[in-house]
């Protein structure tokens, strides 16, 4: 799907709803997209790396949640120099959504200074994870590590990853048809589930 995207909070609401997501394109323009097969990371199924796990327990990033969320946009899009799916309109469009309560991030801190973290929406008990960044070594790990703890914890049934990568398979996530997806996403969608 490629049609061109309304990023009106209701737009947003019911596109993600269907499994569509949205996506700046080269062109500059907003489109919907959906993935078959779609990436997800099972919450069951979470693989925590052990050097990771250290680095967890030393407590070396302060986890914080919806601390800074445009920063943590720019982060993502800045992180892409050759050009990114994250423009200054989605990040008005997300910005927008935080501030009803459906988009949140989840940052890592040191020094008073941002240095990590990932973004994405929360509905019913579906979460759908939409970027990371980091400026210092496994800031994004550990913040992707407390997104799963958070998620674990409140008993979200979904944490959509979109694709899977070479870096997101090491914590363990998997892709699934289409047809999978949105049968684990109306289950989710049937559950209500509070992330902030």
């Amino acid at each position: 799907m490629t049609s061109t995207a309304h990023l009106d909070p209701e737009s947003l609401i019911n596109a993600y709803a269907q499994g569509v997501f949205p996506m700046t394109d080269h062109d500059g323009k907003v489109r919907w997209y959906t993935a078959d097969p779609r990436g997800v990371l099972p919450l069951d199924g979470f693989h925590l790396p052990k050097t990771l796990s250290q680095t967890v327990r030393q407590g070396k990033f302060q986890v914080r949640i919806n601390s800074d969320f445009r920063g943590t946009m720019r982060g993502c899009m800045e992180g892409r120099p050759e050009g990114s799916w994250i423009s200054p309109k989605l990040i008005d469009a997300y910005e927008r959504l935080h501030e009803m309560g459906f988009a949140h991030s989840v940052e890592s801190w040191r020094d008073g200074k941002l240095v990590g973290g990932l973004y994405g929406v929360s509905l019913m008990g579906a979460f759908f994870g939409e970027s990371m960044f980091f400026r210092e070594r496994d800031a994004s790990k550990v913040a992707l590590v407390a997104l799963v703890e958070r998620l674990r914890q409140r008993e979200f049934l979904l944490l959509d990853t979109q694709a899977t990568t070479g870096h997101l398979r090491t914590f363990g996530a998997i892709d699934i048809s289409a047809a999978q997806y949105l049968a684990r996403l109306r289950a989710a969608l049937e559950v209500p589930r509070v992330f902030a």
